[in-house]
């Protein structure tokens, strides 16, 4: 059955516009859209008038941690069961906040991997995964946690060489995983390391950028430091989580390059907002320490041209699911500079070519999945638009209830 939503306004997802009275029509079997155009639909399927509203991509969140509970913050003697429980939730927030797909970026025994199979097998609908698995770190380092009680690891794949590496990307390839995430530096949630610190080094990124894109894998470095983000960047990485240092010289390099940049904002801003008295202070000093250069340093980016897709790194402290993309969003906006038009293609066309995922999702045109929000207000004018509480969110043509 073929269903045709007509009078919107629409944002296509990768033009600078919107386009009035435009119309779509949605197989709502299998939820691709079949036809588009303005005016007068062409056929008489069975429609729907939108009244003017305005209609765009759902959006796209390339950096999560649905494993976690940005409340509690627990981090250590987590069980699969938890996991797999706080992961559903946590899927279900970001559907309803209008995030249609996501990238997680580093998730305990794998269970990323395993609800996205189930989604394969259409047996798990809502949100879509694509999913990291279990990081690669270095003993000691920023992933180094997540212990169970007899010792063992359950959260990242702990290596010492190259050999440990490609051991660990060969066997996340026979899993199934889509992308490889490497910690390159410290981090601001880990104990024993500052967030210049340099980790994997570039001969193990390397290792892991030949086994990943010979497998058609991407890679993803956590890097903050930046030496950390030049070392990723000479290994071949697609994109760079985080970079608070980044300098011109690299920016210059990723947007040359087609690097991908995804600052996660709201991590910091939340940390900060929300943190003191509740997390360590060790994590509320290295926060405090990085923050003005960070908005800094990502405003220069962008500036440069850099290819800056969303991710919030949900699941960080008070970093939530149910608001976090649409707080990245507005982040972007009025405290690194871009425009609307820039933090929509972040969440949309952007993110779903990192992702991969772009011949099917990112834009709204013919033979792409109908994962569209409608919103009341003009979000290239307004980029709080999407914050709208009773917007209405569709996925694969049906609408979320």
């Amino acid at each position: 059955m073929k269903k045709t939503y007509f009078n919107s306004n629409l944002f296509n997802g990768v033009d600078n516009k919107i386009i009035a009275d435009a119309w779509f029509t949605v197989d709502e079997e299998t939820g691709k859209i079949t036809e588009t155009g303005t005016r007068a639909p062409a056929s008489n399927n069975e429609g729907e008038d939108l009244h003017g509203q305005y209609v765009m991509p759902g959006l796209i969140n390339a950096h999560t941690h649905i494993m976690d509970n940005p409340v509690s913050n627990q981090l250590e003697f987590l069980s699969e069961t938890e996991i797999a429980f706080t992961a559903l939730r946590n899927l279900k927030d970001l559907l309803y906040s209008g995030v249609t797909y996501i990238r997680d970026c580093g998730c305990a025994f794998n269970v990323d991997l395993k609800l996205h199979k189930l989604q394969e097998q259409g047996k798990l609908s809502g949100t879509e995964i694509v999913p990291s698995g279990r990081p690669i770190s270095i003993l000691g380092g920023h992933g180094d946690f997540r212990e169970n009680e007899d010792g063992s690891v359950n959260f990242s794949y702990l290596v010492n060489s190259g050999d440990d590496v490609r051991k660990a990307v060969r066997e996340a390839f026979k899993l199934g995983i889509k992308n490889i995430k490497v910690m390159s530096t410290g981090g601001v949630m880990s104990a024993n390391d500052q967030v210049d610190d340099t980790e994997l080094s570039e001969v193990e990124m390397q290792v892991a950028v030949e086994e990943a894109h010979s497998k058609h894998m991407t890679v993803a470095a956590h890097a903050q430091g930046n030496q950390g983000i030049q070392n990723a960047l000479d290994a071949g990485v697609d994109s760079i989580e985080h970079g608070i240092y980044i300098d011109e010289h690299q920016a210059d390099f990723m947007r040359d390059h087609n690097v991908y940049l995804v600052p996660t904002l709201n991590a910091c801003t939340s940390i900060s907002k929300y943190g003191k008295g509740k997390i360590p202070d060790y994590m509320l000093t290295k926060n405090e320490k990085v923050k003005t250069d960070f908005y800094k340093n990502i405003s220069m980016a962008l500036n440069k041209g850099v290819k800056i897709a969303v991710g919030t790194d949900a699941g960080t402290p008070f970093n939530t699911f149910k608001m976090g993309t649409l707080e990245e969003l507005a982040l972007l906006v009025h405290k690194i500079g871009a425009t609307s038009y820039q933090a929509l293609l972040g969440t949309t066309s952007y993110a779903a070519q990192l992702l991969r995922i772009d011949d099917n999702y990112g834009s709204l045109a013919t033979g792409k999945v109908a994962d569209f929000l409608v919103l009341k207000e003009n979000p290239l004018e307004k980029i709080e638009a999407v914050q709208q509480s009773d917007k209405e969110i569709y996925k694969k043509g049906h609408k979320v209830h």
